[in-house]
């Protein structure tokens, strides 16, 4: 199913309309990791064990999903699914451990180990699309498929674990580039095989995580990382025209010239750029999506709608803004805050 398609569904989307830069009823809202560990009714059904293991139980993925627009009334559901799925359900080795987050016993060091990253089949996450099929019949607002970019993912896969150097991701693209292309060709084509899988099943439009991409020089990123990322968002343009395209990465203001000319629709931007500044640098017709401070929610309702109200000033009333913050939900949110914001920008914007 492509967006053209969605729109029959969800005719009114602020989400779709403002990811498109038209104007919307309001400025739409949703946020990065809404599902999760800040609701106390995500803590009641998750059970134990890998977040894996949960997203392969169709019901329970789906109401996990679901739960954050039943108490936010956020204008965008979120898959809850994982970067690492795909290398995972082509049996490449690699867990979410909790308080650490993907690991791989066995990383992804030479051309033998690539031969355990096999390519992505629809029926490898039958599971995640059997998601999709019952939140598409059960929501009333747009559902976004996602993925991770093939930096993002193959620095997992590399390292082992979380890194904070990124020494080895490093020493493949300097010691053998040959390699690093082939890891990134064959997860760019993981990419394009999960997202295009969740868009087929309904799912309206899509955002790609290079969440660690800002490690990189803007040179390195050019070189090793852009070709690949370019490729996922237009083959995805191909296969489903019209469902819209989200780019996010952490600490990537020195990469945001870049980031953007994938081809993508909207950019993801984190607290450190201001929108106004990124328009300045991409065009004034550039659909952004963010930008408030995590920490902000954090801190209160006060310091956290005082945040909001700077973010909506510094978009200025352009149509083309999704509001969201300027990364993913922090476990210890208070859920009553990000309410509240909720409710601040849909009021605060309603035309």
């Amino acid at each position: 199913m492509t967006g053209e398609t969605d729109d029959a569904v969800i005719p009114d989307s602020a989400f779709l309309a403002a990811a498109r830069g038209l104007p919307a009823t309001h400025t739409p809202v949703w946020f990065m990791r809404q599902a999760g560990r800040s609701l106390p009714e995500y803590r009641a059904v998750r059970g134990e064990g890998s977040i894996l293991d949960a997203i392969k139980q169709p019901d329970l993925a789906a109401e996990i999903t679901l739960q954050p627009i039943r108490r936010y009334g956020v204008d965008a559901a979120v898959l809850y699914s994982d970067i690492v799925v795909p290398p995972h359900a082509v049996g490449f080795g690699v867990d979410v451990a909790p308080g650490t987050g993907p690991v791989a016993e066995q990383p992804l060091r030479s051309a033998a180990d690539l031969d355990r990253l096999r390519p992505l089949e629809a029926d490898d996450v039958g599971y995640v699309t059997d998601t999709v099929d019952l939140l598409v019949r059960e929501l009333d607002v747009p559902l976004l498929a996602f993925a991770g970019a093939p930096f993002t993912v193959g620095s997992y896969l590399i390292e082992g674990r979380p890194s904070r150097t990124y020494q080895h991701t490093k020493a493949m693209m300097a010691t053998d580039e040959t390699l690093w292309h082939a890891v990134m060709e064959r997860l760019a084509d993981s990419a394009i095989e999960f997202i295009s899988a969740q868009l087929a099943h309904g799912a309206a439009a899509y955002q790609l995580f290079d969440s660690w991409a800002g490690s990189l020089s803007a040179a390195d990123y050019v070189r090793y990382v852009r070709p690949h990322s370019a490729r996922v968002v237009a083959e995805l343009a191909e296969r489903h025209p019209g469902a819209p395209s989200i780019h996010f990465g952490i600490g990537c203001d020195h990469l945001l010239e870049h980031m953007h000319g994938i081809g993508v629709d909207v950019i993801g931007l984190d607290w450190r750029t201001a929108i106004t500044d990124a328009r300045h640098r991409l065009g004034p017709d550039t659909v952004v999506q963010g930008n408030l401070d995590p920490a902000l929610v954090l801190a209160g309702p006060e310091a956290a709608l005082a945040g909001a109200r700077r973010v909506l000033d510094d978009n200025g009333g352009h149509p083309g803004h999704v509001f969201n913050l300027g990364h993913g939900v922090q476990p210890d949110t208070d859920p009553a805050v990000l309410e509240a914001v909720t409710h601040f920008v849909q009021e605060e914007t309603r035309r």
